[in-house]
């Protein structure tokens, strides 16, 4: 089938139909910006016009900017404009060219800052609930197909889980202990410069435990984890989407939540509490080298003391924390996939939304645990 652009007319009584046909792309620039032109300069009386895109084999950004400038110069005639049999596949991108340009302005014109102010609270307070609607919709439509892996074991992925585990898990652990036993080297170095001065190097031992035990360990693997392997799960969902390859889960039958996220979800809150357990344990490893090396303080005191100052109790916040805050990430970096539309941008904008949604949540969901904890004894 012939890739050349056209677009053909057909007059009615009550209305002007167009029938684009062909490839809209930029390799067909001039012949593009003619067909435009030549349509925009009919005169036809029919109170409304359409573009039928049932035609379109393949369409860009410059051939959907395109058609909307067409459709913009008759609207500023008084006439309806509208697009007709419309694939899915360019509805994303037309939606996106449909807002370019809405908000024209004098660029002398000062604006208001208090109705500016006003219209940001709102804009803000509308994405918060749909970000509220969109996270609950992905954690209930998790809930349903888990109930669905439990009821008929056989179908659940487990090879996927599997290979999600390694990437998030295993292939994660080097860049976790080099980075938490940083952590822990920084946190003693700064205990001892400090605490020295008032004679109290003993209880830098104190600090680090606690610490790296009940925050942050599980706070930095969790950090780590939303920028490494959430914003890896959005960018894939992403992809997937923008090639149609969601759409064709559900046209087969299979439920894109079960055969795709689970499995994900399921291995990063296996993944993160042993990376919180390696990570905290190399924290504690570089504080104890720090004490030795910096601060004059044998292994064998710098364990004592510790034993002293840490309990089992600490150890179970820290890991209490990491199953909730793997499964924060993972809901937040998959619904933020799911999300993206037809474009390159949309993509990037979802992923860097999912990575800052979810360090947001997970130090949220931190302060929330340690009043809970502080609340019971904890």
């Amino acid at each position: 089938m012939s890739l050349d652009p056209a677009l053909n007319s057909t007059i009615g009584a009550e209305r002007l139909e167009f029938a684009a046909v062909g490839s809209w792309t930029v390799a067909h620039f001039e012949e593009l910006e003619r067909l435009v032109d030549d349509a925009s300069l009919q005169v036809v009386n029919a109170p409304s016009m359409a573009i039928n895109m049932s035609g379109v084999q393949q369409l860009d950004t410059l051939g959907a900017w395109l058609l909307e400038r067409l459709m913009r110069r008759w609207r500023e005639r008084g006439q309806d404009a509208e697009f007709i049999l419309l694939p899915e596949r360019f509805r994303g991108l037309l939606d996106e060219m449909h807002e370019v340009n809405r908000q024209a302005r004098d660029l002398h014109e000062k604006p208001n800052r208090i109705i500016s102010a006003l219209d940001q609270l709102g804009r803000a307070t509308v994405g918060f609930k749909g970000d509220i609607l969109a996270f609950l919709d992905m954690l209930g439509a998790l809930g349903t197909a888990l109930v669905r892996v439990l009821l008929r074991p056989l179908n659940f992925r487990l090879t996927s889980a599997v290979h999600h585990l390694g990437r998030v898990g295993w292939q994660a652990m080097p860049i976790v202990l080099l980075i938490t036993f940083l952590i822990g080297c920084i946190i003693a170095q700064q205990g001892f410069f400090h605490f020295r001065k008032f004679g109290a190097d003993a209880y830098v031992v104190d600090m680090v435990g606690i610490l790296v035990l009940r925050e942050l360990g599980v706070l930095i693997v969790a950090i780590m984890v939303a920028g490494r392997s959430g914003s890896a799960y959005t960018a894939e969902l992403g992809a997937m989407k923008m090639r149609e390859e969601i759409d064709a889960l559900r046209t087969m039958g299979f439920d894109p939540v079960e055969v795709l996220i689970a499995p994900r979800v399921l291995a990063l809150v296996v993944a993160l509490p042993i990376l919180t357990f390696f990570g905290s344990m190399a924290a504690l490893y570089g504080g104890g080298l720090v004490a030795w090396l910096y601060g004059g303080m044998s292994p064998e005191i710098y364990l004592a003391r510790l034993r002293e100052a840490i309990s089992v109790t600490h150890f179970q916040v820290g890991m209490i924390k990491a199953p909730f805050m793997a499964l924060v990430i993972g809901v937040v970096a998959c619904s933020e996939g799911l999300r993206v539309k037809g474009s390159a941008e949309s993509l990037g904008v979802q992923t860097t939304t999912s990575v800052v949604k979810s360090i947001f949540l997970v130090i949220v969901l931190d302060g929330v645990f340690a009043i809970f904890f502080a609340s019971i004894g904890m």
